[in-house]
């Protein structure tokens, strides 16, 4: 092959050169061969790449179409179902939402309504007219210890930091959230300006504590009190864990890392911001309840709550116990399912840590309920939320409303290149590079995130009006029914069955699937 190819250089420079002596106009020959000839032989000798060492020059097209691979796979092979982590299906309605163009699907649905996990919704002979229900509903956040309840839309900007996404795309999200009329989740990442343009904000406080630390990472409360206490912050969210990578802590590449993230989150340039994989500020149970005590305090009575990807199932329990034996109350936890997507994550914790949405709502709800103080507490989810009847479906499950990150990521552009963690989005969404970023104009893809959650909302009332219901609170266990196999169906009332309000108080009365975590779960440890 060595000697191929050395022959064939020295027959193109021979070539080559005879053109240029009869100074025939095909010398730019020379300034393709040359150069061409150049990479073979340096192919040739390299040691990193086998494929390139024995196929000089040839090799290197395996790399090119290896790097082009997801986009041929994208436009030129997937069918409208089977793009992961969404299909075509999927981002275009988000597209054509956006965008008010037409959502209507011709000839019949794609799905296959007899595979095992097809589910839908249960319509009502009486139905009520779309007409007759609140298109844009609101919820009070707030337990009977909130001096301040927040009423949320029931679909909402999920967690998403500056610093992961650029500084236009968090404009725009925040310009779509007040024009829209929802609330806008400003991820782990600090409380930036951009944050602060007049859409309301829920503050995620994380284990970095960014925006309210002190110089060696621990919380500072008064710059937690400078923040917490701004109008456009509605709600404080401690975070535990996300979906995408429970248990891990946060990761934000030094390259994205520009002098404005770092004064923002009140952290040094130069390395990889890593959050730790738990709090400091408090390693118990009962000392989280005193942790949200002083949160209420200093945020003057707004909503606390929490956001927890479910694990060990023990440890939710414990806090569960705890509020009860203190009596002191979360206003709202954000369930986020192990499905959940993330900017950099490692491959084994996005696929397998982290209890999937579903049986989280179902248990989260359960554990509530059976603590008798599901009353206090509204439950939030998160975790591949696109649609109305995704909405409807989580609902059915216990929760009270939804958010969603990477559908408002497609209302502003993404084309789910998967290089959210490179810093090369091609479309300005997940970069800190300029030149990129300024092709997201914020003015207009405002728009098209408040049109995305409009007609989201408007699709879920009118498959809530279809049911029969007149509200989201309507919404049960009974509503969406599920296939378990060809022959068999389910309503998740049979598949999660409700536990009896209060079950979970005295040890003699808790059902036997939640017994042993009963049994292990304690107000004084994790």
């Amino acid at each position: 092959m060595r000697k191929a190819f050395l022959v064939i250089s020295f027959t193109i420079l021979s070539i080559t050169g005879l053109l240029m002596y009869i100074n025939i106009k095909f010398g730019f020959l020379l300034l393709i061969f040359i150069p061409l000839i150049l990479m073979g032989l340096y192919d040739m000798y390299q040691c990193k790449k086998t494929i390139r060492r024995n196929f000089p020059l040839l090799g290197r097209m395996r790399y090119l179409l290896e790097s082009i691979g997801p986009e041929i796979r994208q436009y030129f092979v997937e069918t409208d179902l089977d793009g992961k982590p969404f299909n075509r299906q999927q981002r275009s309605i988000v597209y054509q939402r956006s965008k008010k163009e037409s959502d209507a699907m011709p000839f019949g649905t794609q799905l296959d309504v007899y595979k095992e996990g097809y589910e839908w919704i249960n319509h009502s002979i009486r139905a009520i007219p779309f007409t007759d229900v609140n298109e844009n509903p609101r919820v009070k956040i707030g337990s009977t210890q909130c001096m301040n309840p927040y009423y949320a839309s029931i679909f909402n900007i999920s967690a998403m930091s500056f610093g992961s996404l650029s500084k236009n795309a968090i404009i725009a999200l925040n310009n779509g959230a007040k024009q829209g009329g929802f609330y806008h989740n400003t991820g782990e990442g600090g409380l930036s300006p951009y944050h602060l343009l007049g859409g309301d904000v829920v503050w995620n406080i994380g284990t970095g504590y960014f925006s309210c630390r002190t110089p060696d990472g621990k919380f500072s409360y008064d710059e937690f009190t400078k923040r917490a206490l701004l109008d456009n912050v509605k709600m404080i969210e401690i975070k535990f864990s996300q979906g995408a990578k429970p248990g891990h802590g946060g990761i934000l590449p030094k390259e994205k890392v520009t002098d404005e993230i770092a004064q923002i989150r009140l952290v040094s340039k130069g390395q990889d911001i890593l959050s730790p994989p738990s709090h400091s500020a408090f390693t118990t149970p009962l000392e989280l309840m005193d942790f949200v005590k002083l949160l209420r305090k200093g945020s003057g009575g707004k909503p606390i709550g929490m956001k927890i990807c479910i694990g060990n199932k023990s440890e939710f329990i414990s806090i569960c116990k705890a509020m009860v034996q203190t009596k002191t109350y979360l206003d709202f936890i954000t369930v986020d399912g192990g499905e959940g997507g993330t900017g950099a994550a490692p491959q084994e914790y996005s696929d397998h840590v982290g209890m999937p949405l579903r049986d989280a709502l179902a248990f989260v709800y359960d554990c509530l309920n059976g603590f008798g103080i599901k009353d206090q507490i509204k439950i939030i989810c998160s975790g591949k939320v696109i649609t109305g009847f995704d909405i409807i479906r989580n609902l059915s499950l216990g929760a009270d409303l939804c958010n969603s990150a990477r559908g408002m990521m497609f209302a502003l552009g993404c084309i789910q290149a998967l290089e959210c963690h490179a810093n090369t989005c091609p479309t300005g969404v997940a970069t800190q590079n300029p030149e990129l970023m300024k092709g997201l104009v914020p003015e207009e893809k405002s728009v098209r995130v408040a049109r995305y959650h409009h007609e989201t909302v408007k699709s879920a009332m009118d498959l809530i009006a279809s049911a029969g219901l007149a509200h989201p609170d309507d919404v049960d266990r009974t509503v969406v029914s599920t296939r378990v196999d060809r022959t068999k169906i389910e309503t998740f009332e049979e598949t999660y069955p409700e536990l009896k309000v209060g079950s979970l108080l005295d040890g003699s009365t808790v059902p036997n699937q939640f017994f042993r975590f009963w049994k292990r779960a304690s107000a004084e440890k994790f």
